[in-house]
C-alpha cells in the first residue's frame, strides 16, 4: 500500500468536482471524481472549518470512539469501470473489521478522525504524473492569448469575477 495525503479539491474541464490525492514524494497524483456535496465537506475540512454540529463523518467518528473501536486507516483499493472503492479499517476488541466505503466519505472520515489514507498498488497504475497535472493546469487556466498572440477581450473578463459567465479562481 501507498500512503497518500489530499491535496485538494478541483474541478475537472467539465467542471465536475474532483479529489486528488497524492503521494508523500508528490511525484504521482490520484485524481477521483466525487459528488458537490462530498467536494464541499472535504474542503471544509482541509480548511480546518469547525460546524456547531456534527457533520456525517464526525459523527462516525464519535459513534466509534463510544463503541470502543478505533479507525485504523482508510484504503482506496479498487476501480471498476472508472469507479473507484474504498474500505475503512477498524480495529475493536483487537478484532479487524472491514467496511466498503466510497472514496470521498473514506477521506472525509480519514480528515475528521486523523486517520492515514492509503492506496492499493492496483490504484496506483492509474495515478498521473504530479509534474504534468501541475503542468496542464497552469497551461489550462493561464493561458490568456488569442489566435492572433493577444489578449482576448473575453479572456480578461473569464477571471475577474463578473457575471457575464467568467470563471472564478478559489
Amino acid at each position: 500500500m501507498i500512503p497518500v495525503k489530499v491535496k485538494g479539491v478541483g474541478l475537472d474541464l467539465s467542471r465536475n468536482p474532483l479529489l486528488l490525492l497524492i503521494d508523500q514524494e508528490e511525484k504521482m497524483v490520484l485524481p477521483i471524481g466525487i459528488g458537490l456535496n462530498e467536494a464541499q465537506v472535504i474542503s471544509f475540512k482541509l480548511g480546518g472549518y469547525l460546524f456547531p454540529r456534527p457533520l456525517t463523518h464526525d459523527l462516525i467518528t464519535s459513534v466509534c470512539g463510544h463503541l470502543g473501536a478505533k479507525i485504523i486507516k482508510i484504503v482506496v483499493n479498487d476501480v471498476k469501470d472508472g469507479t473507484y472503492y474504498a474500505q475503512i479499517y477498524l480495529e475493536q476488541d483487537k478484532t479487524e473489521i472491514i467496511v466498503d466505503a466510497r472514496p470521498s466519505d473514506g477521506v472525509a472520515l480519514a480528515l475528521a478522525s486523523g486517520t492515514p489514507l492509503y492506496i492499493t498498488e492496483e490504484v496506483a497504475s492509474h495515478t498521473l504524473p504530479f509534474e504534468e497535472v501541475v503542468r496542464e493546469n497552469v497551461e489550462d487556466f493561464f493561458d490568456y492569448e488569442g489566435e492572433d498572440g493577444d489578449e482576448d477581450e473575453d479572456d480578461e473578463d473569464d477571471f475577474n469575477g463578473d457575471d457575464t459567465g467568467g470563471k472564478t479562481l478559489h
